[in-house]
């Protein structure tokens, strides 16, 4: 466990700055991004599922997640990030118990949960950060906990303003224990401004490698005080549009 706990340390300090955590897929993506210097990685549901054939929504299962998730951990040194979804329908203790079994010191958990197609409350989904927090302190791991909300995307399940949701499910995640806030996709400029001006931490934010996110590039992210960038499922679209590219000319 000493080794987890140093890279769980190691992954939150890089929070005290800036950090981009490239998102990959498999030993062979996290190899790549390691090998290009990055000092640690995230895992991402959505482009893991596609490596397997599968779906992102918690089409696979909590044993699939983790398998591809070990064999990632397995195949580098960093401190690995990896989404959880939301949760999987399992108990904290025992989620992060089984993370960390799988060698992350790392999670996303999301508020939409999947299995039953809605969104938890706010104190709902602010009570399974705490619950995740209280298994990670009591591990002896600091586990970095990036709380998300899809209440940029899912205003659906909601019923509510976007940003006013957002801004309060970051609040209350920040205050059961989380470590960094994902407000997925926040559409602009002054969505992400208005939380960031209500948290006090990391905010973490997607982007495309090339394109950059609805806020800007990288420096525009920067500037805005945004201290935590993954690329969710877009790095693994980016090279697929590549790979097209390169064998179309041999068909």
């Amino acid at each position: 466990m000493s080794e987890l706990t140093a890279k769980a340390t190691a992954l939150l300090r890089m929070h005290d700055d800036f950090v981009l955590l490239p998102t990959v897929w498999d030993a062979w993506s996290a190899r790549a991004v390691v090998d290009a210097g990055f000092a640690a990685i995230s895992i991402g549901s959505n482009p893991l599922a596609a490596s397997r054939g599968q779906q992102d929504g918690e089409d696979m299962t909590l044993d699939d997640a983790l398998d591809g998730i070990a064999r990632i951990t397995s195949a580098v040194e960093v401190p690995v990030s990896a989404d959880m979804e939301s949760g999987y329908d399992t108990a904290p203790a025992e989620l992060i118990e089984r993370l960390l079994e799988a060698g992350a010191v790392g999670l996303n958990v999301e508020d939409t949960v999947h299995s039953e197609g809605r969104m938890r409350d706010p104190q709902e989904h602010a009570d399974y950060i705490a619950g995740l927090r209280a298994a990670a302190d009591a591990s002896g791991v600091d586990v970095v906990i990036n709380a998300r909300t899809d209440a940029f995307v899912r205003p659906e399940l909601h019923g509510a303003d976007p940003v006013e949701q957002a801004v309060l499910r970051m609040q209350l995640a920040e205050q059961a224990g989380a470590r960094a806030l994902y407000p997925v996709k926040a559409p602009d400029p002054a969505a992400l401004g208005a939380v960031l001006e209500a948290v006090s931490l990391p905010v973490n934010v997607v982007a495309h490698p090339q394109d950059g996110s609805a806020v800007g590039k990288l420096e525009a992210m920067r500037a805005m005080g945004v201290r935590r960038v993954t690329f969710g499922p877009m790095l693994q679209k980016a090279l697929a549009a590549s790979m097209t590219e390169l064998v179309q000319p041999w068909r």
